[in-house]
């Protein structure tokens, strides 16, 4: 069985042909600048080069035509036809109340994504686009959605809702959802299989730690918090995104600076974080490190911010869950910052965590990196949401 992944982004597209007998990577590539002057596929079949098409995607449709084509391609391509797919699995990133689990698109699943547009302005839209445009390319071939914020979706009510009148969450569904779900789905059950922990009742943290970062507590696999709230703006400090903040500084920022609350949020998700907070050094968590190396006060302030707000994160999460019996790493930051994990487990000794350094010397691959008389496992768990989104699509046809 050979399943296509599909993540659409605004302006992008990207995408995976899974071999679901070995669960091998067939062939996988992006379409960037899609409605832009410049657009571009790179493709890249296993085991042969890469290839870049420079043409007008002028919409999805016509991306996932070249990709299609790409596929297909004598020279190139990996199947002799579309024949050879089973199916094709979606990351949409919102299903708001109604959708909690992954299902096969019909009608009312596009209805429930395009209410949702208003919940993810940037992502629902062009998720449907990516489900209309494989239908039309397509026809007869099951999709599948994989929600975003399905992981987010088990959370009891005294985690997910927020401490505002009750007709906000009647009238418009405000509450809070989470993000990096079908990431956090997949390595908080790669910790428990990797780590040996009961499958029914291990109590794990995830630390989704990128340009977007994110943390959430499960047990025996079903999230019972996670950072992310109504949007992505929420919980951590980010690249970018400021993450928690007293709601009151929108106002303050607006009357001081005669903006509205469109330009502060604007300021909020794209002008903070670690990039505001290191007086414009970068969002990219490598140039921040060097930037404290190299003497700059203000890096150094927002690296510690961030690793701070990480620990005390999973202190919290601890609470949540009385105990915990795995700390797991992953995304950009955590599979590759050596540093930085030691660092957040520095804050853990109270929870008898104990890191050994020659095992945290380690990059992109699963491992065991704590102590073996640590009474917490920390592991590096590599991400895979793609893959995740492959299993679910077969699980469901």
């Amino acid at each position: 069985m050979k399943i296509l992944v599909i993540n659409c982004g605004s302006s992008s597209l990207k995408y995976q042909l899974i071999d679901m007998a070995d669960e091998s990577v067939i062939a996988k590539g992006l379409c960037e600048r899609i409605g832009i002057e410049g657009s571009k596929l790179t493709h890249q079949p296993a085991g042969k080069d890469k290839v870049e098409i420079e043409k007008a995607m002028p919409n999805h449709q016509v991306a996932i035509e070249m990709v299609m084509e790409a596929l297909q391609d004598p020279a190139h391509g990996v199947i002799a036809s579309t024949d050879e797919i089973s199916a094709i699995g979606h990351r949409v990133l919102h299903g708001g109340k109604v959708y909690s689990e992954s299902i096969v698109v019909d009608e009312d699943v596009k209805r429930v994504i395009r209410e949702c547009f208003d919940l993810g302005p940037l992502h629902n839209p062009a998720n449907l686009m990516g489900i209309e445009a494989c239908e039309a390319a397509m026809p007869g071939k099951p999709n599948v959605a994989v929600w975003d914020t399905g992981f987010g979706m088990a959370m009891p009510e005294k985690a997910y809702m927020y401490a505002i009148p009750h007709e906000y969450y009647e009238k418009y569904s405000i509450r809070r959802y989470g993000f990096h779900g079908t990431s956090h789905m997949f390595v908080s059950g790669e910790a428990i299989k990797f780590g040996g922990l009961d499958p029914e009742n291990a109590k794990v943290i995830v630390c989704h730690l990128g340009n977007g970062a994110s943390v959430s507590a499960s047990i025996g696999g079903k999230c019972v918090d996670t950072s992310m709230g109504l949007t992505p703006l929420e919980g951590l400090i980010m690249g970018t995104r400021s993450g928690d903040i007293d709601p009151a500084v929108v106002q303050f920022i607006c009357n001081k600076e005669g903006k509205d609350v469109n330009e502060v949020l604007n300021i909020l998700n794209k002008k903070s974080g670690v990039l505001g907070m290191s007086g414009g050094v970068s969002s990219d968590f490598r140039d921040i490190e060097k930037a404290k190396a190299d003497g700059n006060h203000l890096a150094e302030v927002a690296l510690d911010a961030f690793i701070y707000r990480v620990a005390k994160y999973i202190g919290a999460y601890t609470a949540a869950m009385n105990g915990v019996d795995a700390i797991a790493f992953t995304a950009g930051v955590g599979e590759n910052d050596k540093a930085g994990r030691k660092a957040i487990c520095s804050y853990l000794g109270y929870l008898g965590v104990k890191i050994d350094d020659e095992a945290n010397d380690v990059r992109g691959k699963a491992a065991v990196i704590s102590a073996p008389d640590s009474k917490v496992k920390v592991m590096l768990i590599p991400t895979n949401e793609e893959l995740a989104i492959a299993r679910e699509t077969k699980r469901l046809i």
